[in-house]
C-alpha cells in the first residue's frame, strides 16, 4: 500500500458559515465577512501545482477554510482534480450543505476511496436550527457510498450539561462515540484552551469519549517544541488563492505553488525554530511524524471508529495510508544537517549574514 510523501494543510478562503458557534475562533476574532472561495486558477491549473511528479508521491490534503469549506460551489471540481492526480484528500465540514454530499456520492469509486471527511459535529448548533437528523443524513450518505470519515466535537464549557445526550446522540446515529478535540482561544498569545475550567478540570471532563484523538492533543496542547520539525520539508501550510506557500501557521512565505510549476517546492524545514507556543495540531503534524522521534498515535488511530455493527469509520485503503509516516517516505537528516540548518535560522535571526562565519556556513554546506 501507499505512503505519505507529504502532509499539506490546504487554506481554502471562505470567511462565512451558515452557523455561529461560540467557540469557533472565526467568530472570537471578528473575521466573518460574505467572501466565498473564488479561485484565479482552474481545477486544472491546481492539479497541475499539486501534480505526483511535483511532490514525489502521494500526498495527504486537508482542506480547511475559515468559515464552511463547502460552501462555495468553486471547492469540489478542485477536490476531484487532486483526487484524480492520486492524493488523499481531507475535508473539513459542518455537513450540512446536502447538495455536496449528493454531487460526492456520484463520483467514482475509485475517487471516493482516496477521500476523508471531517465532519464537525457542532451539537448546541444543531439543536438550535432542528439539524441533527440533516447532518446526521449527510454522514451516513457518505458512509454508503465508500467515503471515510469521522464525527468530531468541539469540547466547549457549554456543551459539558449536554455530555450524556451527545455520547447517546452519536451511539444511535452511527454506531459510536465522537471523537472530541479541544476548543482553543484565538485572541490569547500562547493559544489557550477556551474554558473556564482548570487545564486539569477540563481533562478530566473530555476524557469520558475515550477519545485517541483527545488524548494525544491533551498530551502535547501546552508543550513547547524543541525538537527538530520538518515542516517546510515534509509538510506545508499553502493558501490556495494566492498560493502562498508557508512551512507552517507562524512561518513566512517560502514560495508559491503557481510559480515554477515544473519544479519541485522549496523544502526549508524549520528545524528548531518553531514560532508557536504549542503544535495545537500536532495531531496531525506529529502524528504524520514530522518529529520522528516523538511518540505519537497515528492518523488513523486519532480518527477511526469500531461502530456496534462491527463497521469502521475508514475505508481500508485510506486506513492503511492514514497509518503510514512522513519519515517512512522520506530522508532524515543527519546532525551535521541539522546544525546547519540551526546555525543559518541563528545567523539570519541575528543580521550576520555578511560576516565570515556566515560565508564559511555556506562553503560547508555547499
Amino acid at each position: 500500500m501507499e505512503k505519505i510523501k507529504c502532509f499539506i494543510d490546504l487554506y481554502i478562503p471562505t470567511e462565512t458559515c451558515n452557523l455561529r458557534c461560540h467557540y469557533c475562533y472565526i467568530t472570537q476574532t471578528r473575521k466573518f465577512n460574505e467572501k466565498l472561495a473564488k479561485f484565479t486558477h482552474s481545477p486544472e491549473e491546481i492539479r497541475k501545482a499539486f501534480s505526483r511528479e511535483r511532490w514525489g508521491g502521494a500526498c495527504f490534503i486537508n482542506l480547511c477554510a475559515g468559515g464552511e469549506t463547502l460552501l462555495s460551489q468553486e471547492v469540489l471540481p478542485v477536490v476531484k482534480e487532486i483526487l484524480s492526480e492520486g492524493h488523499y484528500v481531507s475535508i473539513v465540514t459542518n455537513g450540512t450543505i446536502t447538495k455536496r454530499f449528493e454531487d460526492i456520492s456520484m463520483w467514482p469509486k475509485e475517487l471516493l476511496k482516496h477521500l476523508f471527511l471531517k465532519f464537525s459535529y457542532h451539537f448546541l448548533e444543531m439543536k438550535r436550527l432542528d439539524w441533527t437528523e440533516l447532518f446526521f443524513d449527510n454522514v451516513r450518505k457518505m458512509k454508503e457510498a465508500g467515503v471515510s470519515f469521522t464525527v468530531e466535537a468541539t469540547p466547549s464549557d457549554e456543551l459539558i450539561p449536554y455530555i450524556d445526550e451527545l455520547k447517546s446522540t452519536c451511539m444511535k446515529q452511527v454506531g459510536a462515540l465522537c471523537h472530541v478535540t479541544i476548543a482553543r482561544d484565538g485572541r490569547t498569545d500562547g493559544i489557550d484552551v477556551l474554558s473556564s475550567y482548570s487545564w486539569e478540570e477540563y481533562i478530566k471532563i473530555w476524557r469520558v469519549f475515550d477519545s485517541a484523538l483527545f488524548d494525544f492533543k491533551a498530551q502535547i496542547f501546552y508543550q513547547k517544541r524543541k525538537e527538530f520539525c520538518y515542516a517546510g520539508a515534509w509538510s506545508y501550510w499553502i493558501d490556495l488563492e494566492s498560493g502562498r506557500i508557508q512551512q507552517c501557521y507562524r512561518t513566512s512565505a517560502i514560495g508559491n505553488v503557481f510559480d515554477n510549476m515544473d519544479k519541485p517546492v522549496p523544502k526549508i524545514p524549520i528545524g528548531y525554530a518553531c514560532a508557536l507556543p504549542h503544535c495545537y495540531n500536532g495531531h496531525a503534524f506529529l502524528s504524520f511524524g514530522d518529529i520522528p522521534e516523538l511518540p505519537s498515535p497515528t492518523y488513523a488511530e486519532e480518527r477511526n471508529r469500531v461502530c456496534d455493527d462491527g463497521t469502521e469509520w475508514l475505508q481500508p485503503e485510506m486506513d492503511s495510508f492514514m497509518r503510514s509516516r512522513l519519515y517512512e517516505s522520506n530522508r532524515q537528516y543527519n546532525a551535521w544537517e541539522k546544525e546547519f540548518i540551526r546555525f543559518k535560522q541563528l545567523a539570519v535571526k541575528k543580521g550576520i549574514r555578511n560576516t565570515k562565519l556566515y560565508r564559511l556556513y555556506h562553503w560547508i554546506k555547499e
